[in-house]
């Protein structure tokens, strides 16, 4: 058991659950609610309150708010809250706030996410593994961001929309709708250019799966067809393909339309 080491000027609550080998810097405070996971570092000045469960390994950077109540005029503080996977880092002023009742009453982060300076998760959003969200990113509530997405700096991803995985959105972006898994998108407002090539040659994806998804992208943007026609030849002509089979339940399960 390794003592978890608490700073002289830090508050923790009684009721606070702190991991082994956790570091709580000064002037940080820890709420009744929470639970910290092994070996968490709070540099200092950190604030996590509310019903706030993390896993091991995460870092929070001065200033960080973490599990505070939502941004959300009907909220009433109804008892909700924020679960944090393993080996995430919030950088400088990030912020997570607790869910609210009309939208399950949880907000979610899962493992090895890296959110920069002043980036933002609001109420009921779900965000996957191995994201990065640069300086400035922002998600209003209720928003899907799936693994493996970066969110460019200073963008703003709309209530209710969804990022799918090994998404790529340039900086200053406005996402009013859902940005498809695999593709490059950016700007005020929003457009698709193409797959993210470079993140997906990263990535390791293989020269046959960049090639069906390069397909698969011309159908859907570049042919006359409308989009079911062109989901349709997709998943006709290129069955062999896990990615592009999620590529195309991504586009079906669509409720706000796509980025295009």
């Amino acid at each position: 058991m390794r003592e978890a080491q608490i700073h002289p000027t830090a508050v923790v609550h009684p009721g606070a659950k702190i991991g082994d080998g956790c570091r709580v810097g000064p002037f940080s405070v820890v709420g009744a609610g929470v639970s910290l996971g092994p070996d968490c570092e709070l540099v200092s000045h950190v604030v996590i309150q509310g019903v706030t469960e993390t896993g091991e390994g995460c870092r929070f950077f001065p200033f960080c708010s973490i599990g505070l109540e939502p941004q959300d005029l009907k909220y009433r503080g109804e008892p909700t809250r924020v679960v944090i996977g393993s080996r995430n880092t919030f950088r400088e002023f990030a912020t997570v706030h607790a869910g609210t009742p009309g939208g399950g009453g949880v907000t979610t982060i899962a493992d090895r996410n890296l959110f920069m300076a002043y980036s933002h998760v609001a109420h009921d959003c779900s965000v996957g593994s191995d994201t990065v969200f640069a300086n400035g990113a922002t998600l209003a509530g209720h928003v899907r961001v799936e693994d493996f997405s970066v969110i460019g700096a200073f963008s703003g991803v709309h209530q209710f929309c969804r990022v799918g995985a090994h998404a790529y959105i340039g900086g200053y972006s406005v996402i009013t709708q859902d940005a498809l898994p695999y593709v490059l998108t950016v700007g005020n407002r929003a457009r698709a250019f193409g797959i993210n090539l470079v993140g997906l040659k990263r990535k390791r994806f293989s020269k046959e799966t960049i090639t069906a998804l390069r397909r698969a992208y011309r159908l859907l943007f570049h042919s006359k067809l409308t989009t079911t026609r062109a989901l349709g030849r997709i998943e006709k002509e290129l069955a062999g393909f896990p990615e592009v089979a999620y590529l195309a339940s991504f586009i079906r399960a669509s409720e706000r339309g796509i980025v295009k």
